[in-house]
């Protein structure tokens, strides 16, 4: 994303309806190192964080723009200012070139290790093919699975807190444990689990139990600081890897997507996970 620093700290104005039958309303717009902050104009509240790489436009050509955080977000962003588009498309067209796509060098690149893979699966440990998919999938869709399985979390936590004021200050609290650059998005939980949970994408859930028994931060903060140590030990798109199965895994590996339904109770798997991890 470097070619794209001459956007940081670009600010417009944006319609923002935060789901299908709520009413349009203006916001700011800020475009920040790795993610897009629509805030309340007049105090300046932030009201949502996007994910840059994951940001869809659902009318391309057509204006004004109409921009979605993810694939299945209810979420949606118009915008007229020229020079915002610009920049949301640039980085659009920075995630698509990163993604395998046929006829493409990187298609070819994929399409050589497939032709490797296949000529030795019959000696690989099903472990191998996950680790080596694991370590070639790109940021951006990462963020995608993880958007996935966040979705689908919700059936068994409850949708996470959309509070403004609360968003705000896990932005904050994010920024001040981890820093400014590659800060993970969090989010807490209302039920399910009680501790924290990192999902591919550098997206870490905290339930909201572990913040309504503490006095200050420092639960919450000593949480998300171990789930990001143990995500850097334990990559959690493996996890979801190990879930889909080698079909499911191979695809992604030569397609650069996963199949629809590989999924499938993964949410019911990764919250036993959590909750045997904590008990233990």
């Amino acid at each position: 994303m470097t070619a794209l620093k001459k956007y940081q700290r670009l600010e417009c104005i944006g319609l923002w309806r935060e789901a299908a039958d709520d009413q349009r309303r203006e916001v700011g717009v800020r475009f920040g190192e790795a993610t897009l902050i629509l805030s309340d104009p007049k105090s300046d509240t932030a009201l949502s964080h996007w994910s840059l790489p994951a940001v869809e436009r659902s009318n391309p050509g057509e204006m004004p723009a109409i921009y979605m955080p993810g694939a299945d977000a209810t979420e949606t962003l118009e915008l007229s200012e020229p020079e915002m588009i610009a920049a949301l498309e640039a980085v659009r067209g920075a995630v698509d070139a990163a993604i395998p796509k046929p006829g493409r060098l990187r298609g070819l690149l994929f399409g050589g290790a497939t032709l490797a893979i296949l000529a030795t699966v019959v000696l690989w440990l099903p472990g191998a093919l996950v680790a080596h998919t694991a370590s070639v999938v790109p940021e951006a869709k990462r963020a995608e699975i993880g958007q996935r399985e966040l979705t689908d979390l919700t059936r068994l936590t409850g949708a996470p807190c959309a509070d403004p004021l609360g968003l705000q200050a896990l932005a904050a609290l994010s920024e001040r444990i981890f820093g400014p650059v590659n800060t993970p998005s969090l989010h807490v939980m209302p039920e399910g689990f009680d501790g924290a949970l990192h999902l591919p994408g550098d997206v870490i859930l905290i339930s909201r139990k572990l913040i309504e028994s503490s006095s200050g931060p420092e639960a919450a903060a000593g949480a998300a600081l171990m789930e990001r140590l143990r995500a850097k030990r334990n990559d959690p798109i493996v996890a979801v890897l190990e879930h889909a199965g080698l079909a499911s895994t191979f695809r992604l590996l030569t397609s650069g997507d996963l199949p629809d339904g590989s999924l499938d109770g993964l949410s019911e798997a990764t919250r036993n996970f959590c909750c045997s991890s904590e008990s233990s």
